[in-house]
């Protein structure tokens, strides 16, 4: 039985509220017709002091308060027994909360007590208790006028009291147990009760542990027996809601120890059942983190790798549903009415998304962000402006971690329509640059220069030989220009840089070796509010061994 139990926590959920007594049935349709205005109200009922109700509340509130001797008023007890009828009277009350709990609100508020139960005028029906022949027997009270009438335990009832009290499964408890402890706590449970349901669910809780972990450990015995890895990490994810899950059902076996009355075994099983619902969609929530790491382990996970932000965002996703049906079905058990709930969802829907129209778009940009993958997290990007690498991809935003370290957030919905560069999924590095010669450079000096450098580029590890260039491109007034080009065969930003530091200290020495140098700026001035630029004064001609120019 425990085996079947676990086996529909697992894949079921119906039937299981939150610690709640069932829905009330409803109400018939002219009932539930609204009063019209102006309409006279329903008079109060009332309740006459000398009727079965008012009788039976006031001997119950005797009677669980421990006044036994005040109970005992409302017994019919012949002359010879009258000095035990405080002793019947404590009797009484667990038989008729054992086998007819009594609802005085049930019993007739008038004096003369109900007409139409086929009883005689002074007699009243409120009860049955099983006898040991199988014929229920009645519980009578009869009606005792006086000075002040009242409704009393009819004498063949009171005959009855001690062979009822004799079949009650739990009568050492009542004999030996302190009064005060016998008295009715909150929910109808006794005192005591409510003292052992701390230790019976402790000591369910130790065994659920102990069975998570011999189940654990026969988990681990069959998987080395197949020869077939079992991975420790999904069992852990479960855990929790199957440890709890234990420790319901062994509860749930050991409540028919605290003998409990009617109300109070209501209560308890509603609340062993809002703790199934909630172990339900615990362990849902978690077999959602349990499908995806498989999912992402597998070998189309491993060959997809871009699947991993898509197989993510359906987790978030899935778990928001998750506890959305939670609060459906929660909605469910406590009796509202779901379909027209669903139904009003379906028309505020619409009005929600009116409203919320960036929301909804920034959620859909999600969704079209992760089906197409332009970037991953972790992957370097630069998105309207902003370079940084992918910190997280939510459902309304998407988080970018800059150089300074900082956290920028954009909105999926503009990110899913704005031009996205991603450096992640480049195999290679473009190297360009522009190198500004002296005007003095002489044509040879350049062909060397170039036929070097070119041979520079294709001699240095990790360059693309067949995407060297190297070329004389312009002859300005103030420099010779020589465009280089290479790819490098590295996605590495890091290592681009050293190699490319490199690269750049060779070209100088180069420059040395050839004998050339680099164009200097030209210095701008402003005359007369004019820019111009100020030629660089020609050098002065050699002279002769005289003295003059020659």
């Amino acid at each position: 039985m425990l085996a079947l139990r676990c086996a529909a926590i697992v894949g079921l959920a119906s039937g299981l509220s939150w610690a709640q007594a069932p829905a009330p049935a409803p109400k018939p349709a002219a009932e539930q017709q609204p009063r019209e205005p102006g309409a006279p109200e329903e008079p109060e009922e009332i309740v006459a002091k000398d009727s079965p109700r008012a009788s039976m509340t006031h001997f119950l509130e005797l009677a669980r308060s421990g006044d036994f001797e005040g109970a005992a008023a409302y017994l019919d007890v012949p002359q010879d027994q009258e000095k035990r009828a405080p002793a019947l009277a404590r009797r009484l009350v667990p038989v008729l909360d054992r086998n007819s709990w009594i609802d005085v609100e049930k019993l007739s508020p008038l004096s003369e007590g109900n007409l139409d139960d086929g009883l005689p005028a002074a007699f009243e029906k409120i009860g049955t208790v099983p006898s040991s022949i199988g014929v229920p027997e009645q519980v009578r009270l009869v009606r005792k006028g006086g000075q002040e009438p009242k409704w009393v335990f009819s004498r063949g009832t009171v005959e009855k009291i001690d062979s009822w009290y004799s079949r009650l499964e739990d009568r050492w408890f009542l004999e030996h147990m302190p009064m005060r402890l016998l008295r009715v706590g909150p929910k109808d449970l006794l005192w005591w009760q409510w003292l052992a349901l701390p230790i019976i669910l402790g000591v369910a809780s130790a065994f659920g542990l102990l069975l998570n972990w011999v189940l654990r450990g026969a988990l681990l015995w069959i998987g080395k027996r197949a020869r077939r890895h079992w991975d420790g990490t999904m069992f852990e994810r479960v855990a929790g809601p199957l440890w709890l899950a234990w420790t319901l059902t062994l509860a749930e076996l050991a409540v028919p120890m605290l003998v409990l009355y009617a109300p109070a075994e209501e209560f308890l099983h509603a609340l062993l059942r809002g703790g199934y619902f909630f172990d339900f969609f615990w362990a849902l929530s978690r077999f959602v983190d349990v499908l995806a790491r498989r999912v992402l382990r597998s070998s189309w996970g491993r060959e997809h790798l871009a699947s991993r932000g898509l197989v993510s965002l359906m987790v978030r996703v899935s778990k928001v549903m998750v506890v959305v049906m939670a609060i459906v079905a929660f909605l469910s058990e406590l009796g509202y009415p779901v379909a027209s709930l669903v139904a009003g969802l379906g028309i505020g829907g619409l009005a929600v998304a009116l409203a919320a129209q960036k929301t909804v778009e920034n959620l859909f940009g999600a969704f079209s962000i992760s089906a197409d993958q332009p970037f991953r997290e972790g992957d370097l990007v630069r998105v309207d402006g902003v370079v940084g690498n992918i910190e997280a991809i939510g459902l309304r935003s998407t988080k970018i971690r800059t150089a300074d370290r900082t956290i920028v957030s954009l909105p999926n919905g503009k990110l899913a329509d704005t031009r996205i560069e991603s450096f992640a999924p480049r195999d290679r590095i473009l190297f360009t640059t522009t190198l500004r010669l002296a005007p003095k450079t002489t044509a040879e000096q350049m062909q060397r220069f170039l036929h070097e450098v070119e041979d520079l580029l294709k001699r240095t590890p990790k360059v693309r030989k067949e995407s060297v260039l190297a070329r004389f491109s312009a002859i300005g007034e103030a420099s010779l220009d020589v465009d280089l080009a290479c790819t490098l065969e590295t996605n590495d930003y890091g290592e681009f840089q050293l190699i490319r530091q490199r690269l750049l200290l060779e070209i100088l020495e180069l420059v040395e070796q050839v004998g050339t140098a680099f164009a200097r700026p030209v210095p701008a001035v402003v005359i007369d509010g004019r820019l111009r630029e100020q030629k660089p004064e020609p050098s002065p001609a050699p002279e002769s061994p005289g003295g003059r120019p020659r």
